[in-house]
């Protein structure tokens, strides 16, 4: 089946490594996305959370290595061998210690490039060619073009490439329907409980553009506080007066034979990208926190690296560095979870996170975050609002997941030729 497939190095199939500049650019407000390590993830780059640069740094940085669509961006150091597909439309510079491989069309099909590097083959060769540190594993770059990969003949490249970007490009969809989505709920959250729109409409004898049922839930003018002009009625107070802090450990006796363990690394800025299942006895010491859904999880390690998400499926268990606030109503979820997440109240346990090596704050921090408290009348309608957007994003997280799963799945098999892609209908049609 494999018989046209050829062993050939990088170099020699005309794959290129384009090394970059190494220095780091003084960060701006706005600009350019200043691509790093903590961006390449599970094979594409993720914006959430990126530093940015002016346009003057990015010409400059930019003069010795542009991403272009198709190039590979290859991580040499920390996570040695990641990688992730320069996007077509992104102007972005790149990060210390990330390189570009290019394929020049003649013996590796561009769109092919991203899938080759992912597969068995690529990591063997890392396990061959990484230079384990004291501190940082890490690849030499003139190593990698002597890196020797079985690659198929071009017309099955192109199929490979169509079969699995197909599967990829929907997982991306989902991605991009969830972030509009939870726009509109975090755009929904802060007229009404930071702007309080409805509210100043109606003090200033505006209709409030909403139907009159939830108009009058509203206040019809603000009064002082200790947070500055809230509504008439409403209270500030800290979440730990909606939600419970970490209501449900594991304890030896109730620890399930099989942990659905949800870590900081795999949860970004409100997805949870891989959902790992242990046996009791290997799972990791820090899989203790129960999950429920409508729980909100905040990472307490780091935060302003984003761990957090809306928990929506029932069966997980989160690690001790997580922050887990239980709603105690189930209208007040959506609230919870979006007051909670806020960009502003991330950044804020940003800066309150100490110690050297991970900065953290106490779970109690968390729940301690002061927030507007409404009426239940508005928080009611306002889960009514925002609770359809967050499932909606959930069922799209699930179905992204189901797909990289299959996804990952075929790799390997399709670039070794073990399976060709006129077969992969029926192992689809099996798998299904």
């Amino acid at each position: 089946m494999a018989g046209e497939w050829l062993t050939m190095t990088l170099r020699k199939a005309n794959v290129t490594l384009i090394d970059c500049d190494h220095r780091t650019p003084p960060s701006a407000d706005t600009g350019y996305p200043y691509v790093a390590i903590p961006q390449l993830r599970a094979g594409r780059i993720e914006l959430s959370g990126v530093r940015r640069i002016t346009r003057e740094h990015y010409l400059e940085w930019t003069r010795k290595a542009k991403p272009s669509a198709n190039d590979v961006i290859l991580s040499r150091r920390c996570n040695p061998g990641e990688t992730a597909v320069a996007p077509p439309d992104l102007e972005c510079a790149l990060g210390q210690n990330l390189v570009l491989l290019r394929a020049d069309g003649t013996k590796v099909y561009p769109p092919f490039l991203r899938w080759l590097v992912r597969g068995p083959e690529w990591w063997e060769q890392i396990g061959k060619f990484i230079n384990v540190g004291a501190v940082f594993d890490s690849l030499k770059c003139a190593d990698v073009p002597s890196f020797e990969l079985r690659m198929p003949p071009l017309p099955e490249q192109r199929a490979i490439a169509h079969v699995l970007g197909t599967l990829d490009d929907k997982i991306e969809l989902n991605r991009r329907m969830n972030e509009t989505l939870e726009a509109m709920a975090r755009a929904l959250f802060k007229s009404w409980f930071v702007d309080f729109e409805p509210v100043r409409a109606k003090s200033e004898g505006r209709d409030p553009g909403l139907p009159k049922p939830v108009a009058a839930l509203f206040p019809a003018r603000l009064v002082d506080s200790e947070l500055g002009e809230i509504p008439e009625g409403w209270e500030v107070g800290p979440l730990a007066d909606v939600s419970s802090l970490n209501p449900e450990v594991w304890s030896t006796e109730t620890r399930p034979a099989v942990i659905n363990y949800v870590d900081l690394s795999n949860t970004k800025w409100g997805r949870i990208e891989a959902i790992t299942a242990h046996a009791r006895q290997d799972a990791p010491s820090r899989a203790q926190r129960v999950l429920r859904p409508r729980d909100t999880i905040v990472g307490t390690v780091r935060p302003g690296n984003g761990s957090y998400a809306f928990i929506s499926e029932e069966g997980l268990t989160g690690s001790t560095g997580f922050a887990v606030l239980r709603p105690l109503r189930a209208d007040c979820a959506e609230f919870v979870y979006l007051a909670s997440t806020a960009a502003e109240n991330i950044e804020a346990l940003s800066h309150l996170a100490d110690g050297a090596a991970y900065p953290a704050v106490r779970p109690e921090v968390v729940a301690a975050t002061q927030a507007i408290k409404p009426g239940d009348g508005v928080i009611g309608r306002f889960s009514r609002v925002a609770g359809p957007l967050l499932e909606r994003m959930a069922e799209a997280e699930r179905e992204s997941r189901s797909l990289a799963a299959l996804r990952d799945t075929l790799l390997p098999k399709l670039i070794s030729g073990e399976l060709r892609v006129r077969d992969a209908g029926r192992f689809l049609r099996m798998t299904q």
